[in-house]
């Protein structure tokens, strides 16, 4: 069993033929957290992976095997709730709000320009539905954000800022269907444009 115990985030500096070569292990997150473990590779070979404590693998990283080979990584499909917010009666800020929230509950979160993603959990799924947040419980891969004193390097893409300003001071508790049968819930002591209460 080869052991790699070297990781080069997003493969920075070397050349795409080689990447392109190596074989692939497709991991989840929760193995992609763990600093020690083991994985078969897409040869069926069986590996072991010893980073230093704390290091956490993201897709697309290469690994460094001790016979100099290249081993590429994938962030597998996995279940997420993915978190979008109303067109129709809210704005993207609202996934700011949103953020904010799970922050507050140390919740890992991926972080996009026009979604969320965190793990699957029902209270905090009723939660982001109460704020009138569509939440579908989707399979995808899972990059979650690192803290903000992370050891590791953080590539992936990060979510851009929304500029726009808007209200706050509306109360919501409103409960609608979407086409595709997502619902969430607001409370409304406003009008829309739309001429919905």
């Amino acid at each position: 069993m080869i052991i790699y115990s070297k990781c080069i985030a997003g493969g920075r500096g070397i050349a795409k033929p080689l990447i392109q070569r190596a074989a692939v292990i497709t991991l989840d997150w929760d193995t992609r957290q763990k600093s020690r473990f083991e994985a078969t590779d897409s040869n069926g070979q069986t590996v072991g992976v010893f980073l230093p404590r704390g290091q956490v693998v993201r897709g697309h990283d290469l690994l460094v095997g001790e016979d100099g080979s290249f081993l590429r990584v994938q962030a597998a499909e996995q279940p997420v709730l993915k978190i979008t917010h109303c067109p129709h009666h809210g704005t993207l800020f609202d996934l700011t709000r949103a953020a904010y929230h799970l922050g507050n509950r140390h919740v890992p979160i991926e972080l996009q320009a026009d979604h969320l993603k965190i793990e699957p959990d029902h209270v905090l799924k009723e939660m982001l539905e109460s704020m009138h947040l569509i939440v579908h419980a989707v399979e995808e891969s899972f990059e979650p954000e690192n803290g903000a004193y992370g050891a590791h390097h953080s590539h992936h893409t990060h979510a851009e800022h929304d500029h726009q300003r808007v209200h706050q001071t509306e109360q919501h508790n409103h409960a609608h269907a979407h086409a595709d049968g997502a619902t969430h819930s607001h409370d409304h002591d406003h009008k829309h444009g739309n001429g919905h209460h």
